[in-house]
This record gives structure tokens, sequence and C-alpha cells, in this order.
């Protein structure tokens, strides 16, 4: 909105210069985010713990330790999608498909989560909507959303697969490409979804990714850093560097207060959203295999449970004392900040790799 309202008066007025610039926008939309996660946090979570009573329920398998945590509240993740969508309104060019399309996922996808959220909530219990029916809610967002990007006029998404450390070769999927784009959408929410089992332990990884992909975003719009690093160059995908700039400023706002011991819990809905989101971007700006490598934890996390259900199934053993795999860690003893810590580590090493890939090649 204030791209469009401040930067054609850029020839009159030479600060308003700086909003042609989408770093400068980016920070802008960073701060922004995290300025409104901060004044509004408390009076959400005042609200939710009004609403919800008892808040989250909390399994009674799980490890002993989540026991004391009943009574927080959950579905934070609307200070989340709140932050996000404020902020990306105010800093990013409205005209770009890429910036709609990735709202549109990430907003369908916290609608969800906020659906699965209520029933838990209004069943108290740690089931809600069933799985084949979010399943299928998020099949059909998430086609909606690629569709309309692959068929937009002039839109620069291709329907190859980047390979990273690979130069000048991408795999053509044809018509493979939007069932395998929808896959990484709905595999990325729901692998986030799953890590968020302990405080703070998804959000950071996300603010992790999101910034990589700033970086990201940014090089593949710019013709000129593309052709140098030889990466696909999708024209117009460096305004999603204002929304990543968005996502990173509204987890580090709500991670204030999912900080140990957490006062309020983000839910399906923010771990859905956050996901698409990450998802819908590495989708666009051709990087699914490196969100692969970045986002490696929520990989082990979606692993060890397809793993655990397997194994089970199979010979009625379990690999894992519990799953996801961060309960493991805790049935073996670790304390809930260490395993969290450590997967951080573990995060930010994943990140690094990834950044590797843009020159490596």
């Amino acid at each position: 909105m204030l791209f469009h309202l401040l930067a054609p008066y850029a020839h009159d007025f030479i600060l308003f210069n700086l909003f042609r610039y989408i770093t400068f926008r980016t920070g802008c939309a960073l701060a922004t985010s995290l300025i409104i996660c901060f004044m509004f946090g408390p009076a959400i979570i005042r609200w939710l713990k009004a609403k919800q009573g008892e808040g989250q329920p909390i399994r009674n398998d799980g490890p002993e330790t989540h026991l004391k945590k009943k009574g927080t509240p959950t579905m934070g993740g609307l200070m989340i999608l709140i932050s996000v969508v404020v902020s990306t309104l105010l800093w990013t060019d409205l005209s770009n498909i890429y910036v709609w399309a990735v709202l549109y996922v990430t907003i369908g996808f916290g609608l969800v989560g906020f659906l699965d959220d209520f029933r838990k909530l209004t069943q108290r219990s740690h089931r809600g909507v069933s799985g084949r029916v979010r399943l299928l809610c998020q099949i059909v967002i998430a086609t909606s959303a690629i569709y309309a990007v692959t068929e937009a006029p002039g839109s620069g998404v291709s329907s190859a697969l980047a390979i990273p450390f690979i130069k000048d070769y991408m795999l053509p999927l044809g018509w493979m490409f939007i069932p395998f784009a929808v896959f990484v959408i709905v595999g990325a929410s729901n692998a986030v979804n799953l890590t968020d089992g302990l405080d703070g332990l998804a959000t950071v990884p996300v603010i992790i990714t999101a910034l990589c992909f700033i970086i990201i975003t940014y090089l593949v719009g710019n013709l000129v850093f593309a052709n140098y690093l030889q990466i696909h160059h999708v024209p117009g995908a460096g305004e999603l560097a204002v929304f990543c700039g968005a996502l990173v400023g509204a987890c580090l706002g709500f991670l204030w207060f999912n900080a140990p011991p957490a006062q309020v819990f983000m839910g399906d809905t923010g771990s859905l959203s956050l996901g698409s989101a990450l998802g819908t971007v590495a989708v666009i700006v051709k990087h699914e295999l490196v969100l692969a490598i970045i986002g490696g934890l929520f990989v082990m996390e979606t692993l060890s449970v397809i793993i655990q259900v397997a194994s089970f199934k199979l010979t009625g053993k379990r690999v894992f004392r519990m799953a996801p795999i961060h309960h493991h860690f805790e049935k073996l003893g670790w304390s809930e900040p260490t395993v969290v810590i450590r997967f951080w580590i573990i995060a930010c090493i994943l990140g690094l790799i990834g950044l590797s890939t843009l020159k490596l090649r």
C-alpha cells in the first residue's frame, strides 16, 4: 500500500525513493510485524484465555513435564497471522501476483488450523478436524494458488525442478508440476505442525528458514544476481523478500510470548499457516529442494513419525520411545530447554548448508 502511495513521488521527495527498494521495505515489514505483536500480543493472549478457559488440551500419554502446561491458551497463531497480513499489505507491491498467492495460502491454511484448534477446544480433546478433511482442504487451497500463479499473464514460475549444486539444468516436470508443488506446500505445512510440540521449538527454525528465503527471493528476483549465481530467475519474485521479512518479525514477536514457560501456544492456526507460507515461497522461487535442506529439522520430525507408524504397523515395535522425535529425547531424560536449543543449533547449521547451494554449483 505504502509502495503505491509514496513511490510515485520519489522524484519530488528524495525520502520517498526509499520505498522503491525491496531491502528497505523488507526491514520495515519486519519491524512493523514485530511492533504489532508487541502492541497487541498481551490483549490477544488475555482474550484467548477468557474464551478458552482450560486452554489447550494436554495429551496424557505425552512427557510428564507437559502436564504443568495445562491452562495455557492456544491459537496464538492469530497473533502471527494478523501481524504478517497487515505488514505485508502495508509494505509490498500489491500488484504482484506472487504476494497475493502466498497471502491466500497463508490465510487459507491458517483458517484450516483455526477450525482444528477450535474443535480441539470445544471437544476437550487433542484430536481436532479429521485428517482426511484437513488434508482435502489443504490440497484444494494449494492447488488453486499454484494454478493461479502458473496461469497468470507474464508468470515466470517454471514447471521444471531446480537441482541444488547443479547449474544449467532443470528437471522438466510438465503436468506433474502442480501435484509436486501441492505436495511441497502441504508437506511443509504439516511438517512445521509436527515440530510445534515444545515452547519455541518450531518458531526459531521458521525464523531461520524465512531469513534464508529473504536472501534467496531477493537474488532470484534480481536478474543480475541470478545470472551471476546461475540460478533460475523469476521476475517479480524479489517482492516475496518483503513477505518473508514480515514473517520473521511476526515470529520474533510471538517468540517473546512463547518463550519458556509459554504464555500462549501458536496451535495449528500458526503452524499450518507458517509451513504453507514457506512451502509456497519455495515453489515460486524454484527452491523446493533447498527448502528440504534449510528446513531439514522439519523433515527429520516428519520422518520420525512416518518411521514410527510404519514400524509399529509392520512389526508391532516402536523405533522411538515417542514420536515426533523431540519427544523421544524428552523420554530419554533431556530437559525441554536442552532439546529446543540443540534443535535450534541444528536448524542454524542446515540453514547455512542450504544457503551454500546458491554458490556451490
